[in-house]
């Protein structure tokens, strides 16, 4: 049984590794192969009669840590400079509004469907409001570079501010002065812990000597980011933190106690971190989408009860994405089709307790948004060619956009 195990496992991975080698000639969305490939497993498993233990546990932790090493491998690939100044505010706003307005409009939606509380709408809503850049990072690699930076930009903010939003109201059963207080301290609190930790882990990438470093150097990322989840801080400002600040290491050396880090030395261990942790995330988000999918149910993705909602959800995402698109004066093809949903969602949907749970929010729902949402991205990047040279996106080089 073992045996078997670890045959099923490598063979798996090594498929899900085709799917990313081929990904950027066929335009399509690895996650979509990923969710067929873990659907197929499960009906093949129900075929032989073979009888598995339940995986669902594993999907929460998966999840996170795959979310962790996903915005740490696009933090760490992004630059920091005045010439960023104008597509950092771009892309906040383009995270933060869209989720604004979406909430809000399916708020409405869903209480068209039943008498459903504001707080409750929006709590329910929210997984459905954020972008996952576990898909829409991975699938940009092609486009132009300011292209991509966007994406990776506005995902990484997109899944921070979503979980910010999210565990403001879970957390805080009255809103008030009081409540935001309390908000604003704890941003202000991992502020504060994200540079000495950023500065502890950048110290200890560059002394220790031992042949064992990175490894070291992620569980302590992701045991900071666990224990912040435990004190409701968020977790995911000190990955975003601790990214761009090794990875921009050449744009800091203004400061004269950068020297000290021997930042020419430390940039090479910080090409052979960044590696391991692109590799890292793939192997993760390739084991989380697979489990996602064998633990789909075919009833759930043809639910016609849920259809038409999970419909009009997409449409409303799309809508309003053109608006943001627009009123940024940033091109819309390929962007307006990169908007998909997928771990995020998935991650706050099932840290929804059952008190604010609301009925018409269910497994169906979600499933079939993040698939939908997917195929409308796919079908976007299929039908727009894939340019080499710099996208039209104006960013002025000595103008900076205030957030």
């Amino acid at each position: 049984m073992t045996v078997t195990i670890i045959i099923t496992f490598c063979v798996l991975a090594l498929i899900a590794y085709v799917f990313d080698l081929t990904s950027a000639k066929t335009r399509i969305p690895s996650v979509i192969l990923l969710l067929l490939l873990g659907w197929a497993v499960r009906q093949l498993t129900n075929f032989l009669d073979i009888d598995l233990p339940d995986f669902f546990p594993f999907l929460p932790v998966l999840g996170s840590i795959g979310l962790i090493l996903i915005v740490l491998e696009g933090s760490l690939e992004l630059e920091i400079n005045k010439t960023k100044y104008g597509l950092i505010g771009k892309s906040f706003l383009g995270a933060l509004l869209p989720i604004i307005a979406l909430a809000a409009s399916m708020s409405l939606l869903f209480s068209y469907y039943g008498d459903f509380g504001l707080k409750e709408s929006i709590i329910n809503a929210l997984p459905l409001c954020v972008i996952s850049s576990a898909i829409a990072i991975p699938s940009v690699r092609n486009l132009a570079k300011s292209s991509k930076e966007f994406v990776i930009y506005e995902s990484s903010l997109s899944d921070i501010l979503g979980v910010l939003i999210f565990n403001f109201l879970i957390f805080n059963d009255i809103i008030n002065a009081a409540s935001f207080g309390s908000f604003f301290l704890q941003i202000l609190i991992i502020i504060l812990v994200s540079f000495v930790a950023t500065l502890l882990l950048a110290y200890l990438l560059n002394k220790i000597d031992h042949h064992v470093k990175f490894v070291p150097i992620i569980l302590f990322v992701v045991l900071i980011y666990e224990v912040s989840k435990i004190f409701h801080l968020p977790g995911l400002i000190f990955i975003l933190i601790f990214g761009l600040f090794i990875g921009n290491l050449d744009e800091l050396r203004q400061f004269k106690w950068i020297e000290k880090l021997k930042p020419d030395e430390l940039n090479k261990e910080v090409k052979k971190f960044r590696d391991l942790t692109i590799e890292g995330a793939f192997l993760i988000r390739a084991l989380f989408f697979i489990l996602f999918g064998y633990l789909i149910e075919t009833s759930e993705v043809l639910n016609p009860n849920s259809l038409l909602l999970a419909i009009a959800i997409v449409f409303c995402i799309f809508f309003f994405r053109f608006i943001q698109l627009k009123l940024s004066k940033l091109p819309l093809m390929p962007l307006l089709f990169i908007a998909p949903r997928g771990l995020i969602t998935i991650l706050l949907f099932l840290s929804i307790d059952p008190l604010n749970s609301i009925p018409i929010v269910n497994s169906s729902l979600i499933i079939q948004v993040i698939i939908l949402s997917a195929l409308i991205m796919m079908v976007g990047l299929v039908i727009t060619k894939t340019r080499k040279e710099e996208s039209p996106i104006s960013v002025e080089t000595n103008e900076a956009v205030e957030i």
